[in-house]
């Protein structure tokens, strides 16, 4: 659906130059919800501008459904457009303009004749959840409600690739999930190819199927959401993991848990998917000669199932231990023995 090849992106100025994106690869597949996380700096930004020529790339290919958008001339690229959809952070939206015109904007500039676009406005009032405030002008909506008019001019169009740049960052946390589940839903019912950037893993945690790190211009990391939650390799991604999970301050965390816990064993467990709903302590009371101390965990949620960590000691004769942790690696849940950050 999307390749990237080389992609790249250099600013000059009258000092230096900065290379805001460096060599990307990517490919994101049809239907997918593709996150693009990094913190403020890391290049995500430009990135996604790229994607539909908003900015012209240095060097590098980007590919839409067999299309070279990087090799468009004006008039092309304009058509081209047409089934790219863009939604931003603080909405863009015509202040002068109602809820109902700003939606039917795209389509005048398209030439859709008159009656098409009423049907296609009232239509997408519906399904972005506005019924009854297509008179309303911007300034009368809240920030959650612009966002969804954001959306709904976005698919004007019937775009293939939604572009979602920090869509939900200056939201609540209230008004994020339902926007959020606002692109899950429309993904699902349109089949479009969603691809966000963020500097919240939340949102990764909460829509994405697959995603991408970004730190100084580079990919560092990529993959499942749920394996990169599960193994996160760079520190970048421990650090927005941390986020989810509850312990930004994990190796303070985890230094508390063994000077206060020096007898016995101190493992990480790691949930995922089913092994989440797995009564594994209370096994591990029944069949072994253990006393089981939950120390420190926490579950959530992503598309593809339930992650979850927990550390906990284990006492008791040094062999009943290891049997213990013997049995605990032959279930689906990873255990970690004597974890380090």
């Amino acid at each position: 659906m999307i390749t990237i090849k080389g992609l790249s992106k250099v600013f000059h100025t009258k000092d230096k130059q900065v290379t805001a994106v460096d060599n990307l690869d990517l490919s994101i597949k049809k239907g997918e919800i593709y996150g693009v996380i990094g913190y403020s700096g890391a290049g995500k930004s430009t990135f996604i501008r790229l994607l539909n020529r908003l900015e012209d790339p240095t060097d590098g290919k980007v590919t839409i459904n067999d299309q070279e958008l990087t090799s468009l001339r004006k008039g092309k690229l304009r058509v081209a457009r047409q089934e790219i959809g863009m939604i931003f952070q603080h909405f863009n939206l015509l202040w002068s303009r109602t809820v109902h015109d700003n939606i039917a904007f795209p389509l005048e500039i398209a030439g859709t004749p008159k009656a098409e676009r009423q049907k296609r406005v009232d239509e997408l009032i519906d399904l972005v959840g506005l019924s009854g405030r297509g008179n309303s002008y911007p300034s009368q909506l809240s920030g959650g409600q612009k966002q969804r008019v954001g959306i709904a001019r976005a698919l004007a169009n019937n775009p293939k690739v939604l572009l979602c740049d920090e869509a939900t960052s200056a939201l609540d946390p209230e008004t994020t999930d339902s926007i959020l589940d606002l692109l899950v839903d429309i993904n699902e019912k349109l089949g479009l190819t969603i691809v966000l950037i963020t500097h919240e893993m939340h949102v990764i945690r909460k829509i994405c199927h697959q995603v991408a790190v970004m730190e100084e211009g580079k990919i560092v990391e990529q993959g499942d959401v749920l394996d990169v939650f599960l193994h996160p390799k760079q520190q970048v991604t421990k650090k927005f993991v941390d986020q989810v999970m509850g312990d930004p301050e994990k190796e303070h965390s985890l230094g508390l848990i063994k000077d206060n816990y020096k007898s016995g064993e101190i493992v990480r467990l790691h949930f995922v998917g089913d092994s989440a709903n797995q009564a594994l302590i209370s096994d591990l009371s029944r069949k072994f000669e253990l006393d089981v101390n939950i120390l420190h965990g926490k579950i959530t949620q992503t598309q593809k199932g339930a992650y979850g960590t927990m550390f906990v000691q284990l006492e008791g004769t040094k062999e009943e231990i290891n049997r213990a942790i013997q049995y605990i690696k032959e279930t689906s849940v990873e255990v970690e023995v004597n974890p380090n950050v």
